[in-house]
């Protein structure tokens, strides 16, 4: 009765990292009870999402070497992984569900950086153009939510002005307004395929400070003032004072995203027997929205909404 804090399947956003192929399943080790699935699986998945009540689903593309370029290219092309799962998503669950498709280089290129490259560093305003015709393929696919994730400066703007230009008012922009530069993103990249590419490199020339709490205040600032939807903090639980901060200063939605290396440790801990795993996922989603987040981005997000039912 005297709850102050309340968790939903609606609350909830999942990812799903697609590959090639039929009926494929492929585990990925560093991520315990998470596949790399085909698109028609991925269909499959959306569908349960629907009847569990998750709002959306998040689609992330395990991009074949071979179609990774310096630019990354194929990010452009309408028949990539993320634009072919989005079609049919959205051809088999209509409106039923949100899909939210990455935008960022990342998946596509052969260094493994989320911008193209240009005397070694990342170029800011060639990968914004990159970006703008990225988000737009997206949109042509289908997909409900552009969720930029490169942390580029002014891509925000940008990319509202090229999705608005050819009529696409209606697709929201959740920003990675808050993406910190952190060692919990190491199973993810594994998952798509990019930590090879990537090799020893840091994106620490464009990601955040862990040290730097201000810092979120003005980016979330600049993103909202481009024309954001939601702003994304990343990861979620060791920044939980920053969707605070963020939810107290702007009035917009809040994304945190339980980000691969915390569904990790939890996933771990508990096959170890160190903690009891639905206790801890669920106290972690409580905690993502007593902070203040309206909508939580987890790999847990089907086990969530199944204990929710």
């Amino acid at each position: 009765m005297i709850q102050e804090t309340t968790l939903h399947p609606s609350h909830l956003i999942w990812p799903i990292f697609v590959k090639e192929g039929t009926g494929v399943r492929e585990p990925i080790a560093t991520m315990p009870g998470v596949d790399r699935v085909s698109i028609d699986v991925a269909v499959e998945c959306a569908a349960q999402a629907v009847a569990l009540g998750i709002s959306c689903i998040a689609i992330f593309p395990v991009t074949p070497p071979e179609l990774k370029t310096d630019d990354g290219r194929h990010a452009l092309s309408p028949d990539n992984l993320i634009c072919r799962a989005t079609r049919a998503i959205r051809e088999s669950c209509g409106d039923a569900l949100g899909i939210v498709c990455d935008v960022a280089l990342d998946p596509y290129t052969t260094h493994g950086h989320d911008g193209v490259i240009i005397d070694q560093d990342v170029a800011n305003d060639a990968t914004v153009e990159i970006l703008c015709g990225q988000a737009l393929n997206q949109a042509r696919a289908g997909c409900t939510v552009i969720a930029p994730s490169d942390m580029m400066d002014g891509r925000i703007g940008r990319i509202r002005q090229a999705l608005d230009g050819e009529g696409f008012a209606h697709v929201a922009i959740m920003s990675y307004a808050a993406k910190y530069a952190s060692a919990f993103y190491g199973p993810f990249r594994d998952a798509v395929g990019s930590a090879k590419n990537l090799g020893g490199a840091s994106k620490k020339t464009y990601q955040m400070d862990p040290a730097n709490s201000n810092e979120s205040l003005r980016e979330a600032a600049f993103d909202i003032d481009e024309g954001a939807d939601i702003i994304m903090v990343k990861p979620g639980m060791p920044y939980l004072d920053i969707i605070r901060r963020l939810h107290d200063h702007f009035p917009v939605p809040i994304a945190a995203y339980q980000v691969s290396g915390e569904y990790a440790m939890i996933k771990l801990a508990a096959q170890s027997g160190s903690l009891d795993e639905r206790a801890a996922v669920l106290e972690s989603m409580l905690a993502f929205r007593r902070a203040g987040a309206s909508c939580i981005l987890t790999y847990f997000a089907k086990q969530v909404a199944e204990w929710l039912q």
